[in-house]
Parts: structure tokens; sequence; C-alpha cells
């Protein structure tokens, strides 16, 4: 493997055709669109569209997040080339592409796939409350960066593909209770003081194996220590730019997640405030004025 590993392209912009993955993309674009023209009639009211633009503009972007990570050059490069790439790949999967994905499922899809069926309902139930889902989608972070892991991903293509679909499952699991939005109220679900809290705690765990990374003093990844060099960066400052990515990058997504449920919740809750004092103003104002007695 090693010396088929050496005698890599020279380059790594030479394209590579990756027909599984477009099998897989083609599979879930085909799999919404008949859930939409096949299904949705029956689960929404006449008239009714079966989903918004917003939700089929979501998914489509998680699909695409999907195929870049997946696909040339990304692929290539960091299949033979950088571990700093790896990164980017595996955290496009699970912040990127996974949120996206579950965002565009409209409330009947949502249930359907997750609800309706017996059996994944109580899988769930378990595996998709807080405490769970975020140790479960923690403990593949670690696992997935453990050597004997990453070197037996990278030598048999079948342990690779097994690995992406757990990095993308965890990562479902961990967004569940954050983007369940009240679709499925026999789910776990967070209100949005916990959700921030929930995706504060995710950004911070994944620090401790980022550190080992970053402020290793030797290659921990053998296959990368003897991988051919590619912009001009030595194993180790590939390695430390990983554990940096998985720190600032990986980070930034979550801390922008947060954010954004920040402000939501902070102008939700100035509109509700406006809202008391309307109803408040609109009482004062059927309140017949005293009148002063006689004299």
């Amino acid at each position: 493997m090693l010396l088929a590993h050496g005698a890599a392209q020279a380059s790594p912009w030479a394209w590579e055709a990756h027909p599984d993955v477009w099998a897989l993309v083609a599979l879930v674009v085909v799999g919404y669109w008949l859930a939409l023209r096949v299904v949705g009639p029956t689960k929404v009211a006449p008239g009714e569209p079966v989903a918004t633009r917003r939700q089929v503009v979501l998914f489509s972007c998680g699909v695409l997040a999907l195929w870049l990570h997946s696909e040339w050059p990304i692929h290539e490069i960091a299949e033979k080339y950088l571990f700093s790439v790896h990164m980017i790949q595996h955290t496009g999967f699970q912040l990127i592409a996974a949120p996206l994905i579950l965002l565009g499922l409209p409330r009947w899809l949502f249930r359907w796939l997750l609800v309706d069926c017996v059996p994944v309902r109580r899988v769930l139930s378990v595996l998709g409350k807080p405490l769970v889902a975020g140790l479960l989608f923690n403990l593949v972070i670690v696992l997935s960066h453990w050597p004997a892991v990453v070197g037996a991903s990278l030598e048999h293509h079948g342990v690779h593909f097994g690995v992406h679909v757990v990095l993308f499952a965890s990562a479902a699991l961990m967004w569940l209770p954050v983007l369940n939005l009240g679709r499925a109220p026999e789910l776990p679900q967070l209100g949005d003081a916990g959700r921030m809290v929930y995706l504060f705690l995710q950004s911070v765990l994944p620090t401790v194996p980022a550190s080992f990374l970053t402020f290793s003093d030797g290659v921990i990844y053998r296959f990368y220590a003897e991988a051919p060099r590619v912009f001009d960066l030595s194993a180790i400052d590939d390695q430390q730019l990983a554990g940096a990515l998985m720190k600032i990058y990986a980070g930034s997504l979550l801390w922008g997640t947060i954010i954004v449920i920040f402000f939501r919740w902070y102008a939700k809750d100035q509109a509700d405030t406006t809202l008391r004092w309307e109803d408040v103003e609109r009482e004062l104002a059927r309140t017949p004025a005293p009148t002063e007695p006689a004299s």
C-alpha cells in the first residue's frame, strides 16, 4: 500500500471519477424528488405546498455540500496528500451538509422518515437525547482520528466509506435536538437557550483531540508522513493545520449557528414584548375614563 501511495499522482489536481459518489448523490436527490411528488400530496392539505422554496434550497445546498466534500479535488487531496484537507472534508459532512439536509425536510417528510416508522422513532427517542447525541458525536470524532482507524480507512475504500457514513449519521443525531424545531414533539428537542448551550459544548469538546494534532512533536499518521508533499506543506505543518482547522473552522461554524439562534431568540422576545404592550394599550383604550363628580 505504501509503495502504491508513494507512486501516487504527481499532481493533486489530476481528475478522477467517483461513480459511487455520483450514485449516492443521485439516490438522495431522486429520493427527495419522489417523496415530494408521490408522498407529499398525500400528507398535506389540498392546496398546501408539499415543500417551500426555502426548504428545497436548503436541502439542495446540503446535498451540494455533501457532493463537493466527497468529490474531486477535495477527495483526492484528502485521501492521498493532506490530512488538513481530510479535516475540511469531515467538517463539511458534519457541520454543513447534515444540518442543511435536516432543515430542508418539510414537517411531513421529517415525520414520515423519523417518526412514522415506530422502530426508528424508538431508537431516535433514545439516541437523539441531547446528552446521548452529543457524547456519540464527540466519541465518533475521537475514534475517527485514531491512527488505526485513519490508516484502515485510507487503505480500504469500504472502511473509508463506512467512516463517512458514521460521521454523517452521528452529526445528524447531534443536530436533531437543535433542528427538530417542533416538527416532531415525540423526539428530543431543545429551547433556544438550551440549543445555544448545547452547541457551545460541541464547539469546546473537540478541542481536546485538536490539541493533540496541533501540539504534537511528531507526525501521528504514517500514511500522511510518507505522502507526496504539496503546497509546500511539511507533514508536521499539515498536521498542525488540521488541528487548527478542527478548532477554528469547525468552531466558527458552530458559533455562527449560535449567533443566529441568539439574534432570532432576541428578535422573537422583542416581538412578544411589543405584542404584550399593544394588548395593554388596547385594553386601556377600551377602559372608559373616570368621570369627575358633579360639584
